[in-house]
């Protein structure tokens, strides 16, 4: 059994709140330059030149690259040999958010009431979806969420008579009434099968893939890639004002379904992609 204090998953914790806000990541700004040079639309180029710029900005600066900070959505893997000590690891967790969005400067956005709208003044609680793994590691993903993103997710409960077609059509109609909203160039997360819960999960988990990193399962790959290049004939383009790239990537992550139902979730990322990961 392998002990981890709390005092460090604060440490840690606090600090990933604060990267994932400053650093856009490597496969983002690859993703960003690629883009830039294909686009043959100036106001497109543009647009993503001024992205670009920005996130130097803020990695230079440590300032937030969006005034969004988002929703502090975490992804826990806890391996069974793993003895947490110190205190609760949820406690430590959201105390790890609170510490790094107040040294942070980071925008508070969390509301106590989703219906009396009071802000909490710390960002917490956090979201925060566990899985216990085989091994003595803890593995801790943050993703901060932006409503901008958030709102534009969307879940269908079809027949499994729809088919694939139908999953086709339905991503495709997510992206397309989404327009501008969600900070294009976007990545779409798709969860298909479990239950109505299950599928939103996965959809939100795939978006903490690499963006050239497809599914291992190549079928499945070759859907990601077939919608990509369809959502990007959308021509919504960057910040919605036209252009070769809406979309950098789809990412689609499946899971066993009862024989009578087909779920599906949408869940995007805006342009930043914004994730952080550390291992313990």
């Amino acid at each position: 059994m392998r002990e981890i204090q709390t005092a460090e998953i604060i440490k840690q914790v606090a600090q990933m709140c604060q990267e994932a806000n400053y650093y856009l990541g490597e496969d983002v700004l690859h993703a960003l330059d690629d883009a830039a040079q294909r686009e043959t639309s100036p106001m497109a180029k543009y647009v993503l030149q001024q992205m670009q710029e920005n996130a130097h900005i803020a990695s230079e600066e440590r300032v937030a690259m969006c005034q969004d900070c988002g929703v502090a959505v975490f992804f826990v893997e806890l391996g069974q040999d793993v003895h947490i000590v110190g205190g609760d690891i949820n406690d430590a967790i959201n105390e790890g958010v609170r510490k790094g969005y107040y040294h942070g400067f980071l925008r508070k956005s969390m509301v106590a009431s989703p219906l009396n709208r009071v802000n909490t003044g710390d960002n917490t609680p956090a979201a925060i979806h566990f899985q216990i793994v085989p091994g003595d590691k803890l593995r801790i993903i943050f993703a901060p969420k932006g409503a901008g993103s958030e709102n534009m997710s969307a879940l269908r409960m079809l027949k499994p008579a729809d088919g694939i077609a139908e999953v086709k059509r339905f991503v495709l109609e997510c992206v397309k009434n989404a327009g501008p909203n969600p900070c294009p160039p976007v990545t779409v997360g798709v969860g298909i099968g479990g239950t109505f819960e299950k599928a939103a999960l996965i959809a939100k988990q795939a978006l903490m893939r690499p963006l050239e990193q497809n599914n291992p399962d190549e079928n499945i790959a070759s859907l990601e890639r077939e919608l990509l290049e369809e959502i990007n004939k959308l021509g919504i383009g960057p910040a919605g004002l036209g252009g070769l790239t809406t979309a950098f990537s789809v990412h689609i992550e499946t899971y066993p379904c009862h024989i009578g139902s087909l779920p599906v979730a949408v869940n995007i990322n805006c342009h930043a992609a914004r994730h952080k990961e550390v291992v313990l």
